[in-house]
């Protein structure tokens, strides 16, 4: 007879159990909160920039520029490890911010003309500010091709500088800065796909579309197996990396097709949960039986999971789903194949009088702050909306301190912006760290002596 063959048999085993849940708590809590995606995503950004600053730096670049991919007789489809991070790890990086820009607009912040007017106007203004910014310093060179880089604003890096604030900032804070990590991030997906497109093959881009109709049709029939979506967003992303268009983009349409109704009304839900809570009572009052080998109570149980899942949206267990291994796997490793950046003393002197620097530090730091709180400000003074409770001018100068925060994305459009001149490439990533850096520090500062 085994150990967990009978309820009681072996009373230490359960205070085993009990002692391991209390000591597995705190790392379950550390997961969970928002702070522990930008600590790891900081952690692994540092340890690029060792690297790329050591004598493993050549083993380093050679890591990431390993071919990679499928080979089949005389038929292959490869590409170098940061090529895969790029166009395919952070698709899922992508889809997810689709998952939240729908949830926004049908259900959030975003839907509330009231609330959304602002939030819009703020993100408006802090892309077309530091785009003109950047302009001024470089549109008579080469490196205009950077443009879109200072309009972008890392969401996991502001969120998590918040939450280091705690209690010393309203809640309506967070939401402010996630709707307009959002509607920022909306900007930057239509960027991409527009501006950053180099070649078009219009053939592919109809395999794409016709492969997304394919998904609307489902959605459209209440299909809403994962797998479906999977299957058939990857022929999406497949026919869209051919395309020209950035394969990225493809997770963020793919988002949109996902479901966001449930299966079944709320009422349905309550009296199928009822009637099953009941009746794995009575299997439970009436069988000695362990729950191990209790069919009954097993078959109970799932049948409450599937009357769960009936009664929720895709949209909303997909996006749950996927927010902790963006947060704590994507989006780090994403760092770690494009944050190794080598810099020394001179590089540093020489970023004080570089066009493209200056033009990507001020538009981050200067033009993001200006262009959220002044276009916020101005929203707010024509009567287009209001600031949820708590929440005032001084908080929106905060946030637009923390937009600055370009990271991620802001690397990612520099990458496509600059893929043929590896010098500026260089330049414009040690420029949006230490931009980055500066916009961090100087919201925390100013929210936290602020208040």
């Amino acid at each position: 007879m085994t150990a967990d063959s009978g309820k009681d048999h072996r009373p230490y085993a359960k205070s085993l159990e009990e002692g391991f849940e209390r000591a597995l708590t705190p790392f379950q809590e550390f997961i969970s909160d928002q702070r522990s995606g930008s600590v790891l995503l900081l952690v692994c950004t540092l340890s690029a920039l060792l690297i790329a600053n050591s004598p493993l730096a050549h083993i380093y670049e050679a890591l990431v520029e390993t071919p990679a991919g499928f080979v089949l007789g005389e038929w292959s489809f490869t590409m170098s490890v940061r090529h895969w991070i790029n166009d395919g790890l952070l698709s899922l990086f992508f889809f997810l911010l689709g998952l939240e820009i729908k949830r926004e607009v049908l259900v959030g912040e975003l839907k509330d003309p009231q609330q959304s007017l602002p939030i819009i106007a703020g993100s408006l203004g802090g892309m077309l500010i530091p785009t003109a910014i950047f302009l001024a310093f470089n549109s008579d060179s080469e490196t205009i091709h950077g443009w879109g880089i200072p309009m972008a604003t890392d969401t996991a890096f502001a969120v998590g500088v918040l939450a280091l604030l705690g209690r010393r900032i309203p809640v309506g804070l967070f939401t402010f800065l996630t709707a307009l990590a959002i509607v920022d991030d909306l900007g930057a997906i239509l960027v991409l796909a527009i501006f950053y497109t180099q070649s078009l093959n219009l053939s592919l881009l109809g395999i794409a579309g016709f492969f997304l109709l394919v998904l609307v049709g489902c959605n459209a029939l209440g299909i809403r197996r994962p797998f479906v979506y999977f299957i058939v967003g990857a022929l999406v992303w497949l026919a869209t990396l051919g395309s020209g268009v950035h394969a990225t983009i493809a997770g963020v349409f793919v988002a949109l097709t996902v479901p966001a109704r449930p299966k079944r009304e709320p009422r349905w839900f309550v009296h199928e949960a009822r009637a099953l809570i009941d009746e794995f009572e009575k299997v439970e009052t009436q069988s000695e039986q362990p729950v191990l080998g209790n069919n009954d109570q097993h078959m109970v149980v799932e049948r409450v999971q599937d009357t769960a899942e009936k009664a929720t949206t895709p949209l909303r267990r997909w996006e749950h789903f996927l927010e902790r291994p963006i947060a704590l796997f994507v989006l780090p490793v994403f760092a770690l194949a494009n944050a190794g950046v080598p810099v020394d003393v001179q590089t540093l002197a020489a970023l004080a009088t570089d066009r493209l620097a200056l033009g990507i530090g001020l538009g981050l730091v200067v033009g993001k702050s200006v262009g959220i709180t002044l276009l916020t400000w101005l929203a707010l003074r024509l009567n287009l909306g209001r600031l949820s409770r708590n929440v005032t001018m001084r908080h929106i100068a905060g946030i637009g301190l923390l937009g600055g925060m370009g990271f991620t994305m802001s690397i990612f459009i520099a990458g496509l912006g600059f893929a043929n001149n590896p010098d500026a490439l260089l330049t414009a990533k040690t420029a949006i760290l230490l931009a980055s850096l500066a916009a961090g520090v100087s919201g925390y500062l100013w929210l936290r002596l602020r208040e």
